[in-house]
């Protein structure tokens, strides 16, 4: 039996779940209104994560009737090379969304490779034009962890407005985005980090908590408040399998909803890549209208 057995089942925010009905819903509008959207990813080197990634990804868009085509690039692919990649997916009018699989091998930037991605193509949402869209409250792809954590959080039936918040992490591609997101939905957000003194006196005040640092047992029993929602973002390799931030027995017996690693926000990524290429094509299919 699974440590998420072992949880009493309401408490439990099942990712795989809200992400299939997600994708349902995402492949019935392709259906209805007889969508072709397609999706470029590119490929640098042979890093068996993102290979499995990819594979994913691309699992998950033919099941509901997403095109996807992936550009693989070798180990020694330059920085020009990579752009002119990413370039000639940007003049390409049959390529709705790109995504830039990361990491990238050491060499490259990957900050200068995806500040080259057009922000309309950007599905990822992680350009700067995107990023600074986010935080002036305009429309704009968002990236998809945030997204999907959101998402979660508003089907789980969470209350977010007026909500103390806290946010473990302060990446661009988790952390910074998603406080951006919960202060939009009138949350109180608290963004803490490494150097945060005495973490526990942020999320002990927190209603929701939120740990993206890929340290496990960064959140423990005493670190919440009884009734607190806790989202585990995080994932660590360990002997024991897959592990996430939170020491999920212990903090799940104080939590009122809190998610697994795996099976949490994991596969809200995913849908929201997917959800953000399907809006892509809808804006580029207006737009040639």
């Amino acid at each position: 039996m699974t440590m998420t057995e072992l949880v009493n089942p309401s408490k439990i925010i099942d990712g795989n779940a809200v992400a299939g009905q997600v994708l349902e819903e995402l492949a019935k509008k392709i259906k209805q209104e007889s969508l072709a959207p397609h999706l470029a990813a590119i490929l640098v080197g042979n890093d068996p994560a993102s290979k499995i990634y990819v594979n994913m990804k691309q699992k998950r868009a033919s099941e509901i009737g997403i095109k996807t085509t992936v550009f693989r690039l070798n180990d020694e692919t330059s920085q020009e090379k990579l752009h002119q990649a990413i370039h000639d997916l940007n003049m390409n009018s049959d390529i709705d969304g790109i995504l830039l699989q990361l990491p990238l091998p050491s060499h490259l930037n990957p900050n200068r490779a995806i500040s080259i991605i057009h922000p309309e193509k950007d599905v990822d949402g992680l350009n700067y034009i995107n990023s600074g869209k986010l935080h002036m409250g305009l429309a704009g792809f968002i990236p998809c962890t945030p997204l999907g954590i959101i998402e979660l959080l508003k089907r789980s039936g969470i209350t977010l407005e007026g909500a103390n918040a806290v946010v473990v992490g302060r990446s661009n591609l988790v952390g910074k985005p998603l406080a951006r997101l919960l202060e939009q939905h009138n949350a109180t957000v608290t963004l803490c980090h490494s150097k945060t003194k005495s973490l526990e006196a942020f999320t002990r005040m927190a209603d929701i908590v939120v740990s993206a640092v890929g340290k496990p047992k960064t959140i423990t029993a005493n670190m919440v408040k009884e009734g607190a929602v806790v989202i585990d973002v995080g994932i660590t390799r360990t002997p024991n399998g897959l592990v996430g931030d939170v020491d999920f027995p212990m903090v799940a017996l104080k939590a009122s909803k809190i998610t697994p690693v795996p099976g949490g926000v994991g596969p809200m990524t995913i849908a929201m890549l997917m959800r953000n290429t399907v809006t892509a094509h809808v804006l580029r299919r207006r737009e040639t209208q």
